[in-house]
């Protein structure tokens, strides 16, 4: 089956190693060492890991103890939030200067649609070499990017030539590129996922597509549809500007494991005024209180509860907060709680954004 145009033009940008990219721009001293943000001490997380320290399997959501054991030369640096912010803030404006299309993902990427652009430029690869050039030259930091007929190509694209690299995948070439794309470089296709995919004996994309749309239903309920989908090609979803939040939330890691529910109490208290500063910044209300408990053996758990009313201040919304804590006895130790809002007023706002379907030429 060949795509029908016409196609969009969609460069997903992706910092490399953004927080340890910052922390080495910051401190010259660190070039080309093995950094980890966070994570230190005993029970810390890791939040980003340079290029070097990855090579030793230091990676996101690692202990910083099992990072420490895997790499001993490892260097510890702080988060420091403010400064990933300015420095997003800045990436972002040279991304207006292209388009007002854009969708940020994170602090670190974004999509842009550049179909129709400010520069006028029919290339989409020549504009995302043209934007990481100087994002380099405003920043210092380095990025890659992915350039294709939608983001979840282009998400996939970023991530093949990294660090400092590009990837096109131009219409012509997209059904053959994702048939020999092994599974586990799908987007969205987790470890678990993959694994039960390597069992039923699909590798690739091609063992992926051989499958009809009812088998892959049936075996992986909803997302089925989606990987019969993106696998073909097929996906609509268009570039957002101004992303509505669709959820809220603080937690916190503890040093020592909890058993007490008093003391986890005590501990929800503070988180909740966090989550309380949180939602009145945000200017954010929300209908549906969830509390998270991740035990010590990292199992977790989810509880919510939705009311009628929107909540933002801690006297609404605390109270829900001690029923599921006491919903059931807690039987393990806890070594994190957390809290978060869903169901939130900014969703009811969220606009519908209508996808122009121009034809375009020039990737």
């Amino acid at each position: 089956m060949e795509l029908q145009p016409p196609f969009r033009k969609i460069i997903h940008v992706d910092m490399d190693a953004y927080y340890a990219s910052v922390a080495e721009l910051d401190n010259p001293e660190l070039r080309g060492k093995a950094i980890a943000v966070g994570g230190d001490g005993r029970r810390g997380v890791i939040s980003a890991a340079s290029y070097e320290a990855r090579k030793f399997g230091v990676k996101s959501a690692m202990s910083g103890m099992l990072a420490k054991q895997k790499c001993p030369h490892l260097i510890f640096v702080k988060s420091d939030f403010a400064r990933y912010k300015e420095i997003s803030t800045k990436i972002r404006e040279i991304f207006y200067e292209y388009t007002d299309l854009v969708e940020p993902l994170s602090l670190d990427e974004a999509y842009l649609d550049v179909t129709n652009n400010k520069k006028d430029n029919p290339s989409a690869n020549d504009i995302a070499r043209e934007i990481r050039q100087r994002i380099f030259k405003v920043t210092g930091l380095r990025a890659s990017a992915g350039i294709s007929i939608n983001k979840f190509l282009a998400k996939v694209a970023s991530d093949i030539n990294k660090p400092n690299g590009q990837k096109t995948v131009h219409p012509e070439e997209v059904i053959d590129f994702l048939e020999e794309l092994p599974v586990n470089k799908f987007y969205g296709v987790g470890k678990v996922t993959a694994a039960k995919m390597y069992n039923l004996g699909i590798f690739v994309g091609n063992d992926l597509k051989k499958k009809t749309l009812e088998e892959l239903i049936h075996l992986f309920g909803k997302s089925g549809a989606h990987y019969y989908n993106i696998v073909r090609g097929i996906h609509n979803s268009p570039v957002k500007p101004n992303r509505i939040r669709k959820s809220l939330a603080a937690e916190r890691t503890f040093f020592e494991n909890i058993s007490s529910e008093i003391f986890m109490l005590e501990k929800l208290d503070k988180i909740a005024n966090e989550l309380e500063k949180r939602m009145i910044k945000a200017d954010t209300k929300g209908k549906t209180i969830t509390l998270k408990i991740k035990y010590s053996d990292f199992t977790q758990q989810t509880r919510s509860k939705t009311k009628t009313n929107f909540m933002q201040k801690k006297s609404e919304f605390f109270p829900v907060v001690k029923e599921l804590l006491y919903q059931d006895k807690i039987t393990n130790s806890v070594r994190l709680l957390g809290l978060s809002f869903g169901n939130l007023n900014t969703i009811i706002k969220e606009p519908v954004w209508v996808q122009l379907k121009l034809q375009f030429e020039g990737y």
